[in-house]
Parts: C-alpha cells; sequence; structure tokens
C-alpha cells in the first residue's frame, strides 16, 4: 500500500531547562493525535521525545507535506505550548516562529522528515532522534551506512545493493541542492559532507530500485529566525532490510560517537551519544548531544513497536568514549575547537557581545 510516514519535531518547553520533555506534555500531544487518528486523518501514530524535543511519528495516506498535516502538527505544538507555559517550562514555544500557520510548518521551525513509500511485505523502520546537535549530524553516519563497505558489508556481497545508493545534499546556506552517486562519486560526496555546517544529506536512494532509503530533517532553525533561538535537533528516517542496509548495518555507525556542532547555546563541539529513550537527558553542559533510534516495523501503516534500538549494552563503550571525549573537550572551556569557528557562531548569541564591544576596535597603524 502507498504510505506516507510523517516525523516532525519541535522544542516548545524544557524540564528543568533544555533536559526533559514533562509528561503533560506528551499527554497533550497524545491527546491530539489520538482525536486525529479516531477521525481518520492518521492511521497510525507514536508520540516519544528526545531530550525536550517533541516528536510526533504519524502514519497517513495524505503524501508529503500535505496541509491536514502539518497544520495537525502545528496545532498540537501549540496546544503542547500552552501546557507548557502553565507549568513555566524553560523556553515555552521557542520553535514555533511564527503565530499563524501558513499551509506547511515548513521554514515555521519544527524540523520536518517525510517519505512517501510503498509498503513492502516486511517494512523496518529506524527513526534517528536528536537533541543538542544541528541538521549536518547525519552526515557521517549515512555517509558510512549507504557508502561505506566497511561499515555496511551489504555494498559488498549483497547483490541487490552492490549498485550503490544516491545521495540528495542540500547547502542549507544558498538554499542548492546537488545528486551524488555511491561509490563512484564519494570523493566528491565528502567535500559536501566533510562540512555538516553547510551541507546536509537530505534524502538517500536506491539507484537501481529508485525507492528512497532515507531522508532527514535539513532545517537550520537559527537561519530561520535571524538569531539563535535553539539548536536544530534533527530528526532522520531509514528504512531497512531488503535491498537497504539491515538494522544491524543502521546501526553501526553510532558504535563510536562522531563529534557534532550543538551543545551549550548551540555553540560548541561534541560527542553525539547513543542513548535509551531514558537516559536522552542532556544534563552535563546541556548535553552531550544525545541521539536515539526508534525501530518500527511497518503493518498496512500500523506502527509495530517501537523497539529502542540503542537500549542495548553493546552501545555502553560508545557512551564511554562520548563521556571521555566530553571530558577531553570540556578543559578547553571557550577556546575552539570546543567552542564553534567565529564563522558558525554567527547565530548563536555571540554577536550581542560583539556589538557592544564594536566601538573598542580600533584600525592598527
Amino acid at each position: 500500500m502507498k504510505l506516507t510516514l510523517s516525523v516532525i519535531k519541535a522544542d516548545i518547553g524544557g524540564y528543568v531547562g533544555h533536559c526533559s520533555s514533562h509528561p503533560d506534555v506528551l499527554t497533550r500531544a497524545e491527546k491530539n493525535l489520538a482525536a486525529a487518528k479516531k477521525a481518520g486523518t492518521l492511521i497510525d501514530y507514536h508520540v516519544t521525545r528526545c531530550g525536550d524535543d517533541l516528536q510526533l511519528i504519524m502514519t497517513h495516506q495524505k503524501g508529503e507535506e500535505n496541509g491536514e498535516i502539518h497544520k495537525l502538527s502545528w496545532d498540537t505544538f501549540l496546544a503542547c505550548t500552552d501546557v507548557a507555559k502553565k507549568l513555566k517550562l524553560h523556553g515555552a514555544g521557542q520553535d514555533l516562529l511564527s503565530d499563524a500557520f501558513s499551509g506547511n510548518v515548513k521554514g515555521m521551525g519544527p524540523g520536518v522528515a517525510e517519505m512517501e513509500i510503498e509498503e513492502r511485505d516486511a517494512e523496518s523502520i529506524v527513526i534517528f532522534m536528536a537533541d543538542k546537535t544541528a541538521s549536518g549530524a547525519f552526515n557521517l553516519p549515512l555517509y558510512k551506512i549507504f557508502a561505506d563497505p566497511f561499515n555496511t558489508v551489504g555494498l559488498v556481497i549483497a547483490g541487490n545493493m552492490h549498485g550503490g545508493f544516491a545521495f540528495e545534499i542540500h547547502d542549507v546556506k544558498e538554499h542548492k541542492k546537488v545528486m551524488l552517486n555511491a561509490p563512484e562519486e564519494i570523493y566528491d560526496m565528502l567535500v559536501f559532507l566533510g562540512a555538516p555546517s553547510r551541507y546536509a544529506v537530505k534524502a538517500v536512494f536506491h539507484r537501481e530500485t529508485k525507492d528512497i532509503a532515507a531522508v532527514s530533517s535539513t532545517q537550520r532553525l537559527s537561519m530561520m529566525a535571524g538569531r539563535y533561538v535553539g539548536k536544530d535537533d534533527p530528526v532522520c528516517i531509514v528504512r531497512c532490510q531488503g535491498y537497504f542496509p539491515a538494522v544491524g548495518e543502521v546501526l553501526e555507525p553510532f558504535a563510536g560517537p562522531n563529534i557534532v556542532e550543538g551543545w551549550m547555546r548551540g555553540s560548541h563541539h561534541g560527542p553525539l551519544m547513543p542513548v535509551s529513550v531514558a537516559q536522552s537527558n542532556p544534563t552535563r553542559f546541556d548535553g552531550p548531544p544525545r541521539i536515539i533510534a526508534a525501530g518500527f516495523q511497518l503493518s498496512a501503516g500500523m506502527l509495530v513497536g517501537p523497539n529502542d534500538l540503542f537500549d542495548d549494552p553493546a552501545f555502553d563503550n560508545s557512551r564511554k568514549q562520548a563521556n571521555d571525549i566530553a571530558d577531553i573537550l570540556r578543559r578547553m572551556g571557550p577556546f575552539e575547537p570546543h567552542r564553534l569557528p567565529l564563522e558558525e557562531m554567527e547565530y548563536t548569541t555571540l554577536p550581542q557581545v560583539m556589538k557592544k564591544l564594536k566601538g573598542r576596535l580600533i584600525d592598527l597603524d
């Protein structure tokens, strides 16, 4: 059956500070989506959170960027913001950059990842949700999953993947995109993927079947708002098994933490720590950045799950390495490379300080 899977997220209030989400906020979101399912708008849904980000996972048959689905999400975020304000949660509604819905939540603050698929006989899906990091955080994992045979042996030994995958890469500053093919164009691809603050993988496609394999949110919240209002905290949907990488291959890039931008005030580099939902409470220096993985089987649009995939001792070493890296980076305080380079600080709180000091800068003799 033709099916649309939509993952739409927003930070609408932290409990306490930027650490987590209050249960009442999740309960309100659950109530809204339950009503939408009963009315036939949704086939199924799942409400969860990663840190202080509310995550709406929805299945329907209305296609991508559907106004009704996006309006449902927007209204849910507004209703949850009301709850957050009553509880005086920190940063209530901070991801909602407009007072009025304009037909689509893209460009209005929330992060969006959607894919329309023909549901297979066995449709395995992993949904990654991250907190305290930016949209380019999925560049390295997606490269490893779909282009690195040292991570995904299926690229070598599975005939149905041997033809490779195509990557749609977005320039989030210039609003351009490029399609590059793996394996023959991986050197060109890495020119872009190695600069995740500017370039982000939007989608990956199976080159032979043309089917979508993965999609991520590439919205840059600070660029939409023109100022720092919080990190992008991206989401990513990955299809698994069959002519896509196996679940184990999709999770393997997180067996060692990669370094991402985000952390405190969105102004630092830090290790991306794979954790269970229960452990997605970034507290130390508002971090380290966290990522969760919810696994589902789709059955006629019903979300069978979730399986909390990082709730596994196999990722204990990755979590320990992340803490060790965090110790090393934190010793550097406000110095680069722990703090982001100046060109990446343009959309943080730093410009307020620089404006104050502007009159103190004088020309050299």
